[in-house]
C-alpha cells in the first residue's frame, strides 16, 4: 500500500505563489510517475501536471503551463509543485497521485487526501 500526504496549501492573493509538497511512503514507488490533479467545487477532478521518475519528462495542463513547476526528490519520495502567478480560477483542492504516464485520473491508483488552495482576487 502507498500513502501520500500533501501539504503547503493555503490562502494567497492573486499573483502570489505557493509550493505544494507530497510525501510518499509504503510500497516502493520511486520509479513511478507522480502527478498533481485539482478539483474545484462542483467540477470534475482535472489534471494539472505529471513528472516521470528521472524528472526528464514533465507535462502540464495548458491552464498552468508557464506558471507551475513540478519537481521531485526520489531519495525522499516527494513530489513538489511550485505555483506562481496564481489566479482565482486556480482555487481548488489539490491532490497528488501515483500512476502511469497519463493525464486521466482513472490511470492513477494512489491518491493523497488533498490540500486546499484558495486564491483571492
Amino acid at each position: 500500500q502507498v500513502q501520500l500526504v500533501e501539504s503547503g496549501g493555503g490562502l494567497v492573493q492573486a499573483g502570489g505563489s505557493l509550493r505544494l509538497s507530497c510525501a510518499a511512503s509504503g510500497r516502493t514507488i520511486s520509479t513511478n510517475p507522480m502527478a498533481w490533479f485539482r478539483q474545484a467545487p462542483g467540477k470534475e477532478r482535472e489534471f494539472v501536471a505529471f513528472i516521470n521518475w528521472s524528472s526528464s519528462r514533465t507535462t502540464y495542463a495548458d491552464s498552468v503551463k508557464g506558471r507551475f513547476d513540478i519537481s521531485r526528490d526520489n531519495a525522499k519520495i516527494t513530489v513538489f509543485m511550485k505555483m506562481n502567478s496564481l489566479k482565482p480560477e486556480d482555487t481548488a483542492v489539490y491532490y497528488c497521485a501515483v500512476g502511469t504516464y497519463s493525464t486521466s485520473r482513472y490511470d492513477y491508483n494512489y491518491w493523497g487526501q488533498g490540500t486546499q488552495v484558495t486564491v483571492s482576487s
